[in-house]
């Protein structure tokens, strides 16, 4: 008797752009071995052509990148993929920084503060892409 495979289950993709490599690393194996499918990016234009050929069902972005801020980013994504508004956190130690804590204001966005746990991280992707609560929007890790 012959077994038809099982249909293949489509992974949820995440995004982490970070320019440090050692980090990009960690957050790939922990969301991959919680049955994530992961891309990274160690910049913003990297990070942004990624987007063009793959799709993304969350972001983790760091705001201090290379050549363009990961706050300058944010806003380019949701302009050409709004559907992702309230699927990106903001990776960052500076949380409290003038410049940070005013664009956190005018823009629907969690942060995961700098440093963080992994729990941190696996929890708020799990919150976004399996809400239990669609009524909670965004949180702060």
């Amino acid at each position: 008797m012959m077994h038809s495979p099982a249909p293949k289950v489509h992974a949820p993709t995440i995004l982490v752009v970070d320019d440090e490599a050692g980090l990009r690393r960690v957050l790939e194996r922990i969301l991959t071995h919680h049955g994530y499918r992961v891309l990274s990016a160690g910049s913003a234009e990297t990070a942004y052509e990624l987007l063009i050929s793959e799709s993304a069902d969350a972001l983790l972005l760091d705001i201090h990148l290379p050549t363009m801020s990961g706050l300058a980013l944010y806003l380019a994504i949701i302009h050409r993929w709004p559907a992702l508004e309230g699927r990106i956190a903001i990776m960052t130690g500076d949380a409290e920084a003038d410049e940070v804590r005013t664009w956190l204001e005018h823009h629907r966005c969690a942060v995961i503060r700098k440093p963080f746990n992994l729990e941190q991280v696996t929890d708020w992707v799990a919150a976004v892409l399996h809400p239990r609560d669609r009524s909670t929007g965004a949180m702060d890790a």
